[in-house]
């Protein structure tokens, strides 16, 4: 199931999109924004396949807007204004709707969708990678660089080996969700590791060698069963 999320600030707009994704077997809308705050607040938080986003919208053009949004979530832009179509694409959106748009028309940008997440599935590099924003643009991290991820309020460090620490406005919960869960596992509130660095676990804390981090109670059983 492909799960979504709506972004206009015209409630007309919003209403089609409901009831376009209620007749369809394979998207579910999660939730709709008419303002932009709201909606990255959401997205920090939660896991979104796509995202339906007006470019003209009020304060933040739609496009600046999923240009500072700190992971890569698919985007499927829908404006009025057809001359908005070859900046869609350069950020590399998956389908530009025109409004008005038919169901038809939207049911061939959930296609390309599905056949996207396929193709991603079947990618091993998809697996070797973490793809994140931070610093106005998209970082690519492989996984195997990743010492280890600690918690910042609503940001995220990522220490990585010979690289410079990059900090990313995301949650421990999101970032998790993005890495494979049989290479990564939390051991606290504030760190997320990579299983295979672990070299002795003690009952309060893990070392990984050239660190040692605490172990939260409420980790502990779920480590046990995972090694």
């Amino acid at each position: 199931m492909i799960k979504a999320i709506a972004i206009d600030d015209e409630p007309l707009a919003l209403q089609i999109i409901d009831v376009y994704c209620n007749s369809s077997s394979v998207v579910r809308l999660e939730k709709t924004f008419s303002d932009l705050t709201n909606a990255k607040k959401y997205l920090n938080k939660f896991p979104i396949d796509v995202i339906f986003l007006d470019i003209e919208m009020p304060k933040t053009n739609g496009i600046e807007f999923y240009k500072s949004l700190n992971r890569e979530i698919k985007v499927i832009f829908t404006t009025a204004y057809d001359h908005y179509a070859v900046e869609g694409f350069n950020v590399n959106a998956v389908d530009y709707l025109l409004k008005p748009f038919s169901l038809e028309r939207f049911n061939e940008a959930i296609d390309r969708v599905q056949k996207l997440k396929a193709s991603e599935h079947n990618n091993p590099e998809e697996n070797t990678h973490l793809s994140i924003r931070a610093n106005y643009k998209l970082n690519r991290i492989p996984l195997e660089t990743i010492l280890y991820i600690e918690a910042m309020d609503d940001y995220v460090k990522i220490h990585i080996k010979d690289e410079k620490t990059i900090v990313a406005r995301s949650t421990m919960k999101g970032i998790l969700e993005n890495l494979p869960e049989n290479q990564f596992i939390r051991i606290h509130k504030s760190y997320i590791i990579p299983s295979k660095n672990i070299k002795h676990i003690s009952t309060s804390e893990i070392s990984l060698g050239y660190i040692s981090l605490p172990l939260g109670n409420s980790y502990k059983k779920m480590l046990e069963n995972l090694l």
